[in-house]
């Protein structure tokens, strides 16, 4: 037998025509144009259901250090720049407390799906121990409010307030920002601190407008109309029929409680999730009380190596992560034979999580299409025990749309292959926009040196160096996946990042330093390394399902720009570290104050 008719290589060929197939159903030539934002007719959507407005005078200020963005992004620049002695600043946030995503995703059941000792960020320093080993969303609110209170934040934080405006005025040296609020800012620095996860966005299905029930999205739950909380059965929905509309890792939290909620769930989906085992429990005191200093930040590094495929010598936290991503299966091998090891690697991965599909879901045609045909690296991996398990509710249905997604909202409900679903709720779990215009997930457009705004500078994707710093725009730095690092664990990189943006600022300060910006020399350079490692996983990536990790598959021109880096967090923190300790600030212009 020839090594291309051996059983392995016949299993990888059928794997892959059937992974092509499932990819070809999906493919849409609007890409990232098939959502649209919460304004307009959906403006109803993006208001504030946890907490009212409060009426305040607008301000007028000065600062040395403007955050804009108080989610772990933005409060973990601000708990950096106190350590660069720096207490100079102001945090401005649309919601109405810290936390970011935190804070407005309170829908039922959820939580991290990272373990919390290396996700919630802090911990050694506010002595805080997490309940369980994967947080609830509740807990996770009070954490960001918990180290609010422990850096003294609170009193340099105006919540509910969305800047409308921001220019650099070269002559003062200062961004000039407006407010919605009628507030008016002046700051030597500004910092984007949007993060990952801010922007809401909603799928743009035809007539999803005329919908006559209740509506709304995931991270605007409407506990009003529900009834219950988080953890608490939503007694309002006990002969409501219920439609939820996304499959991704939301949903997977959502339904559970919804199957324990409501008279009927009806869950929409056009790609499933691979769902892996949860196994959440109770934090082991003491375990916690055991661990010796410095243990948080090792254990957030052990775990990347985990999950990028480093493979440390002691797995510390041996969870669904580090079982499914320990071997890296999208970078291009060194020989056929090592490519043909890691492709059965991946499929043997997934198959395990198609298999705990059959294991758990009765019916065997819903146990089918819930089954995820694609490679592990494609699509954020869920982990969760009850997801599964709510498709043997006789009142739980899966209406698959065979990847096509849903026709059309009518004022009644969801229409599918000609099939309508009346409802009386219809929830969106779209999530959130990754990888658009940077302007257009801050809100707002900012006017950088010779009144050029960074919309203009950026019409053909984004221009900077390590995706913090920007030719034209002086003393405004960014935390953004887009030509930056990304990870499993958010928090990592938000925290190299935060430290990166303080350890700038501070020794701006130090250094006596006007301002400072990229070179587009180095953005061009930097733009070279990105496409050279977006191009060792360019194979995998374009096998796959459409989804925010690829941008929707779809062709965007500004894409080749919008990347992420795709190889290690580490490695990109490497950057990040030799750039600090090379000196001299490479790549960037600088001028003296």
């Amino acid at each position: 037998m020839t090594e291309s008719e051996s059983p392995e290589s016949q299993l990888l060929a059928e794997a892959r025509a059937r992974y092509q197939q499932e990819r070809e159903k999906r493919l849409r030539r609007d890409g990232l144009d098939q959502f649209q934002e919460l304004k307009g007719d959906f403006e109803e959507y993006d208001k504030d259901p946890f907490s009212p407005v409060e009426p305040r005078d607008a301000v007028t200020k000065d600062v040395e250090v403007l955050l804009v963005g108080a989610g772990f992004a933005g409060m973990l620049v601000a708990k950096h720049l106190l350590d660069e002695g720096i207490s100079d600043f102001l945090m401005l946030d649309k919601a109405g407390d810290f936390g970011g995503t935190w804070y407005w995703n309170r829908y039922p059941g959820c939580m991290c799906d990272v373990e919390s000792y290396t996700y919630l960020p802090l911990l050694e320093e506010t002595g805080y121990m997490p309940k369980m080993r994967y947080a609830g969303a509740p807990e996770i609110f009070e954490h960001c409010q918990r180290i609010g209170r422990t850096f003294g934040l609170y009193e340099r934080a105006l919540f509910h307030t969305v800047v409308d405006s921001a220019e650099w005025d070269d002559a003062a040296g200062r961004w000039v920002v407006t407010t919605d609020r009628g507030d008016r800012v002046t700051a030597r620095f500004v910092v984007a601190a949007g993060g990952i996860l801010a922007k809401a966005k909603l799928p743009g299905i035809p007539g999803i407008e005329t919908f006559g029930g209740k509506a709304f999205h995931t991270s605007r739950w409407d506990y009003g109309y529900t009834g219950g909380g988080p953890d608490e059965v939503m007694a309002n929905l006990a002969d409501k029929r219920v439609g939820i509309i996304g499959t991704g890792a939301t949903a997977v939290q959502v339904v559970p409680r919804l199957a324990a909620s409501a008279k009927e769930v009806f869950v929409f989906q056009r790609t499933p999730s691979a769902v892996g085992e949860r196994n959440n429990g109770p934090t082991d005191e003491a375990w916690f009380q055991s661990l010796e200093p410095g243990w948080q930040a090792e254990r957030i590094r052990n775990f990347t190596q985990a999950v990028t495929g480093k493979k440390p010598e002691v797995d510390q936290v041996h969870d669904g992560w580090t079982h499914v991503m320990w071997d890296d299966t999208q970078s291009r091998a060194a020989t056929p034979e090592e490519q043909t090891a890691v492709d059965l690697s991946d499929f043997e991965t997934m198959q395990e999580l198609r298999d705990r599909v059959a294991k758990i879901v009765t019916d065997r045609e819903t146990a089918e299409k819930l089954q995820p045909w694609y490679g592990k690296h494609c699509k954020r991996v869920c982990f969760h025990d009850e997801y599964l398990p709510a498709f043997n509710e006789p009142h739980v249905h899966l209406v698959d749309t065979d990847g096509q997604g849903v026709d059309s909202v009518n004022e009644r409900g969801v229409v599918v292959d000609g099939t309508e679903y009346p409802l009386d709720l219809l929830i969106f779990a779209s999530g959130f926009e990754v990888t658009t215009d940077l302007d257009r997930r801050l809100g707002f457009d900012p006017v950088g040196r010779d009144g050029v705004r960074m919309s203009e500078r950026w019409h053909d994707g984004a221009h900077t160096l390590h995706g913090v710093l920007s030719a034209e725009f002086p003393n405004m730095m960014f935390i953004s996946i887009v030509q930056a690092g990304f990870g499993t664990n958010f928090l990592h990189f938000l925290s190299e990042s935060a430290n990166h943006v303080a350890w700038l600022i501070g020794q701006c300060e130090a250094q006596g330093i006007r301002t400072i910006e990229a070179t587009p020399e180095a953005e061009e350079e930097w733009h070279m390394v990105l496409m050279k490692e977006a191009g060792k996983i360019a194979g995998y990536s374009m096998s796959c399902t459409p989804g925010y990790y690829n941008s929707e598959q779809g062709n965007n021109p500004k894409a080749r720009r919008n990347l992420t880096y795709t190889g290690s967090l580490l490695d990109y923190v490497g950057y990040l570290e030799r750039w600090r300790d090379e000196g001299g600030f490479p790549g960037a212009r600088v001028t003296p104050a």
